[in-house]
């Protein structure tokens, strides 16, 4: 599983963030001060680092020159200065992005999967299995199969199933699976889940018949039904 670390000492905003990425399917881990961040990212380099600028001990900018000299992971930048000054500041010392407070959630895990799949070497694949045996992932290029069959999703198909299949019988309601299932929820309305969800069964009811995915819960929203073992 993509691994991201979240440097940020403001205690609320990484918990969104971690909230977020988690159900984004990514791994976290959180560190509150410069130092600790730094000396982590070093020995065991994430996938990705949000790094906030101004933080205790060490602040964002000395992490990022120290960070560079020893690792080349992708690194955004998170930080409340606007001025153009500390932007071009940090992606010299080699920041990948660079997001100004306040942001939104969903902007942000849309920022690091653009810089994850940019910075991936070319032909990876991040498959991860989610949900049932056979079902496998591919969160960098959107792409989903199960038991070896493609299910040629869109990406508004593909945001659901993600969400879904990672948290097997948790009830998300129409709101919540909107919330967490697409970056840009403009184009996007509660009700059209459920033409997205619709099209999933079918796709998924194609290569398992036998098995109905995701189970409606009538007035509440949607669940992702693992079949039953043995």
């Amino acid at each position: 599983m993509t691994r991201i670390v979240i440097v940020e000492d403001e205690l609320d905003i990484a918990s969104v963030v971690q909230d977020y990425l988690r159900h984004a399917g990514y791994e976290t881990e959180h560190f509150a001060d410069g130092q600790s961040a730094l000396d982590h990212i070093v020995a065991t380099p994430p996938d990705l680092t949000l790094l906030d600028i101004m933080l205790p001990r060490l602040d964002g900018i000395e992490v990022l020159r120290r960070a560079r000299e020893r690792t080349s992971h992708p690194i955004i930048m998170l930080t409340a200065r606007i001025e153009e000054v500390d932007r071009l500041l940090g992606l010299e010392l080699g920041a990948d992005d660079y997001v100004c407070k306040p942001f939104s959630p969903r902007e942000l895990v849309a920022r690091v999967r653009a810089v994850l799949r940019r910075t991936a070497p070319p032909g990876e694949r991040s498959q991860a299995r989610q949900g049932a045996p056979g079902l496998l992932l591919d969160d960098v290029h959107w792409r989903a199969s199960l038991e070896g069959t493609p299910l040629n999703l869109t990406r508004r198909e593909f945001g659901l199933l993600q969400v879904l299949s990672r948290h097997p019988g948790r009830i998300f309601s129409r709101a919540r699976l909107l919330e967490l299932a697409y970056d840009d929820t403009m184009d996007v309305t509660e009700r059209a889940i459920d033409s997205h969800v619709k099209n999933l069964r079918r796709k998924l009811g194609a290569v398992t018949p036998s098995h109905d995915w995701i189970r409606s819960v009538y007035g509440v929203g949607f669940a992702w039904e693992a079949p039953s073992q043995g």
